[in-house]
């Protein structure tokens, strides 16, 4: 149990890729003070549980509904998370500067940046792949403690910027992207293959 939750942890940090969410995070919050942005980073991890616990359970519904399968979904999701997995790699800036007097916090920090297209699909297709409430709670929990994570990389993101500097916070995220299309390759292979076995 406890191996299954880890990877489930680690499944979905390496989709939320904090510190790709942390340079966006750094840039989007010139000129906020500590404090403002320390409330703003529990807000941005409060609105990812939310929105990624809400795809996860009632997700499979769209699928009932547009008659999609799952391993169809799964491969159009893999390759929309391989396509953002690609930018991040490259070092592609995700936020434009301009418009940054509004709250930043539901769009862009939540969605796209942290719950984006791809990482979307992901907690889609893994809620119709748990159809038991062991598996469905076990999977929250990865979820909450994963959003967690990123709430404190953002609390911290003050102390991460003196210490990594822009070079660094850009060495990570691309490290990151790079995890991210090796899981996206992941998701696609495992629809193709369940496709073709069908």
């Amino acid at each position: 149990m406890f191996a299954e939750l880890s990877s489930l942890y680690l499944k979905m940090l390496v989709l939320y890729s904090p510190f790709f969410v942390l340079s966006c995070f750094i840039s989007l919050t010139r000129g906020y003070t500590v404090k403002e942005r320390k409330r703003l980073a529990w807000k941005v991890a409060l609105g990812t549980l939310i929105a990624s616990v809400s795809l996860y359970l009632f997700g499979e519904h769209i699928f009932v509904l547009f008659g999609i399968t799952v391993d169809a979904f799964r491969i159009g999701a893999g390759s929309v998370l391989f396509i953002s997995a690609l930018g991040m790699a490259q070092g592609k800036p995700a936020v434009q500067q301009d418009n940054l007097q509004q709250d930043v916090t539901i769009v862009p920090l939540t969605i796209p940046i942290t719950v984006g297209p791809g990482t979307i699909g992901a907690m889609l297709v893994m809620g119709a792949s748990h159809p038991g409430w062991d598996d469905r709670l076990l999977a929250v929990i990865g979820i909450a403690a994963a959003s967690v994570t990123v709430g404190v990389v953002l609390y911290l993101s003050d102390g991460f910027e003196r210490l990594l500097g822009d070079q660094g916070l850009q060495i990570v995220s691309r490290l990151m992207g790079l995890f991210v299309c090796a899981l996206a390759a992941q998701i696609i292979f495992t629809g193709v293959k369940n496709y073709l076995l069908t």
